[in-house]
């Protein structure tokens, strides 16, 4: 049988690469004649231009999480042959449609988005967390990660390993029309993700001055920080070399122009952002915060992983790829990953 109509629901259209990676999915079974419907919190936002036509949208007035839990009514109204969840974020919203519906829900394919073991939780939070990632069995049909690293994680923590699958998200497309940041003049730096703790800017900033002085900071996005960052340049006196320049939608020309690209995070899923800039180019240095790191960055010649509280190692990494040749870009993958998913879906329909 054939999954004709795809459930899928957020919370909003903030910026998020968890909703991006949606909407490229959403727009790739589109284009294969698939009913596409889209529950959403609120359509305002920066992804709100990346809606691909066609799309079936339902808005909840509203971005809080707690409007998503009248999911079960939707899928009940609209009877789609299938849900998808495209996030940890969002699995307490697909465990309650399945304890709503019962036998009546159809299959749940959950995507394992960020890190399964995050690691910046207390004993008590990380046990109750664990414990959590347990439950999934009971109510995902399936569930997707990103590579094999972190399938094999994400399989073993929730007791899915023979219901896990490994489809990466589409590749960045270039948006046509997208206005250029206004990006340092000289060398610089770039980050790319949301301004909040998961990402640890603050690590960035603190290693700029270690780095030669005519080398900025740039950093594209937006978020609950921006105040507590904007204190930290101020602190350091920073603020001729650190510029934070908001969302932006289409990053990958912002990347072709960077010296390197950094990601200091304590934690990530499969980071995007890593793969977006080597597809143009730009060398890495990232933090050890996923299993999936190594593999992206699986040649010397990508750029460097340090640990996550070496600020020396960092500072050092960052030092040695701004006078260290540019690699030859790498394809991104991902390009067939929608068709991949349809052929899941209709296995489970």
């Amino acid at each position: 049988m054939t999954a004709r109509h795809i459930l899928t629901y957020a919370c909003d259209l903030s910026g998020g690469g968890v909703e991006r990676a949606q909407l490229r999915l959403a727009r790739g079974w589109l284009a294969a004649g698939r009913r596409v419907t889209l529950v959403i919190g609120d359509t305002a936002g920066p992804l709100a231009a990346e809606m691909p036509a066609g799309l079936d949208l339902i808005e909840l007035g509203t971005p809080t999480y707690l409007a998503q839990f009248g999911l079960p009514g939707i899928v009940r109204d609209r009877r789609p042959d299938v849900i998808f969840c495209a996030g940890n974020f969002y699995t307490s919203i697909a465990a309650w449609t399945r304890l709503r519906l019962g036998r009546d829900c159809p299959p749940i394919v959950g995507k394992m988005s960020n890190a399964a073991a995050r690691g910046d939780h207390g004993p008590i939070l990380d046990l109750a967390h664990r414990i959590w990632l347990t439950q999934h069995r009971w109510f995902l049909d399936h569930m997707v990660a990103m590579t094999p690293a972190t399938a094999a994680e994400a399989g073993r923590m929730t007791r899915m390993l023979s219901r896990t699958s490994v489809i990466p998200n589409p590749p960045a497309p270039p948006v046509e029309g997208a206005p250029l940041p206004a990006l340092p003049r000289g060398r610089f730096v770039l980050g790319v993700g949301r301004l909040v703790p998961q990402k640890r800017w603050d690590r960035l900033i603190a290693a700029l001055p270690a780095l030669p002085d005519d080398v900025a900071l740039a950093i594209l996005g937006e978020g609950e920080l921006r105040p507590a960052l904007e204190r930290q340049v101020a602190a350091l006196g920073l603020q001729r070399r650190v510029q934070l320049l908001g969302h932006t939608a289409d990053p990958l020309p912002a990347m072709a122009r960077a010296a390197l690209l950094a990601l200091p995070s304590d934690y990530e899923g499969v980071p995007g952002v890593l793969r977006e800039a080597l597809s143009v180019g730009t060398p890495v240095v990232t933090t050890d915060c996923s299993p999936a790191v190594a593999e992206i960055v699986a040649d010397h010649r990508f750029g460097s992983i340090v640990q996550r509280d070496d600020a020396g190692g960092l500072a050092a990494a960052l030092t040695h790829w701004l006078a260290a040749p540019r690699p030859d870009p790498v394809p991104q993958p991902g390009t067939d990953s929608a068709a991949r998913y349809l052929t899941l879906f209709d296995s489970l329909v």
